[in-house]
């Protein structure tokens, strides 16, 4: 492992000289009649310990902030709601795949016992599935300002539904989730301001990418870490279809556009038994440059600056999926950029860290949510 942390210290040094920029948030909004439909979710599909659990499907903003839609679910703790509403959490989960099959609600896999946790603490749980995932068109996977509008829209859709939810809220999101909340975080306050944000907890967070995407090509080097073939197919798929302007095809070799069509069909384990043991650089035909690599930043680049309420970052130092170096420079970068934070590392993989991180991260939103 420590050879690990190393090989990828050494690539983020390397592509560090990179200019970081903070994409700007939509000032467009969906807060009128934000739900298209609703529907009670199958017990099955429930969290854990759930008083009532609901299918939504609601408008959202896209790639590029076209007019989309998104489904996603919500649930109410047991019990009498408190003054003011149930506070809200905005879930934003790990990758799945990019397939409608992988979404949450479809699947029946929404957080388990993890959120089953936060729900018997007393908050009302709101969960996306994402843009793509269960509606027209393919998931733009790691696109973070689409993942970002859609947690904070799934919670005015809810709101319509549920009236016994309050308007404080907070978002909370590991992995791909992690990413989601840190955007979220910069657009909240300026995108919903008819609700009370209150702050994020973002875990096992996928930054820095952008900065290794001009190693890719034929030769891009191997990583010592898990799913990456996945994850990169899943995120060139996206990227493919969120952004036709782009020619992702041709820079793919007759195997990436292979994987590709898989990676569009199949869940996460599914799609990395089948092609998880092939190369990055064999997906390539020849070295992304210019259009592309400006809407691969565009599409993965998290924002220095923004976080204009409290942010949670937390980190295992044993992730083999998003290496703790990259985590690491996030937390430099933050700092440097003047952003106050909470920063957390724990000697843990990166599912491990949900759970490590759970009492600070608990101490945490009980403290946004504390009376002002």
């Amino acid at each position: 492992m420590v050879a690990s942390l190393r090989a990828c210290a050494a690539v983020v040094v390397a592509a560090a000289a990179i200019t970081l920029a903070a994409p700007a948030a939509a000032t467009g909004t969906s807060a009128a009649d934000p739900v298209v439909a609703s529907r009670p979710l199958p017990q099955s599909s429930w969290i854990p310990g759930a008083a009532s659990g609901t299918a939504l499907t609601y408008r959202t903003l896209g790639p590029r902030s076209a007019p989309a839609t998104s489904t996603g679910a919500v649930f109410l703790p047991p019990g009498t709601p408190p003054p003011g509403g149930w506070p809200v959490i905005s879930w934003a989960h790990g990758a799945v795949g990019i397939a409608d099959a992988c979404a949450p609600t479809v699947t029946g896999k929404i957080g388990g016992p993890y959120l089953g946790r936060w729900l018997a603490q007393g908050y009302a749980i709101v969960a996306t599935d994402y843009v793509g995932l269960g509606t027209e068109g393919v998931h733009p996977y790691l696109d973070g300002m689409s993942e970002a509008h859609a947690v904070v829209d799934i919670v005015r859709a809810a709101r319509v539904v549920e009236p016994s939810l309050s308007n404080r809220w907070v978002a909370l999101g590991q992995s791909q989730g992690g990413q989601a909340a840190m955007v979220t975080a910069t657009i909240a306050t300026s995108y919903a301001p008819e609700l009370d944000y209150r702050g994020t907890i973002a875990l096992g967070v996928p930054s820095n990418i952008e900065n290794l995407a001009p190693l890719g090509g034929p030769l891009f080097p191997p990583l010592p870490l898990t799913g990456t073939t996945t994850f990169i197919a899943y995120m060139l798929a996206g990227l493919r279809a969120a952004r036709p302007d782009v020619d992702v095809d041709a820079y793919l070799s007759p195997r990436g556009r292979q994987v590709l069509a898989q990676a569009e069909q199949l869940c996460y384990e599914e799609a990395d038994a089948a092609f998880g043991s092939t190369s990055i650089g064999a997906l390539f035909s020849r070295q992304l440059d210019g259009p592309i690599l400006a809407a691969v930043r565009k599409m993965l680049e998290i924002p220095t600056r923004g976080y204009d309420r409290p942010l949670f970052l937390g980190q295992g130092l044993l992730d083999t999926i998003v290496p703790a170096p990259l985590t690491l420079k996030l937390a430099a970068d933050l700092a440097a950029a003047g952003q106050r934070f909470t920063f957390r590392v724990y000697p843990k993989g990166h599912l491990e860290t949900m759970l490590a991180s759970e009492p600070e991260a608990n101490a945490f939103v009980q403290h946004l949510f504390a009376p002002t």
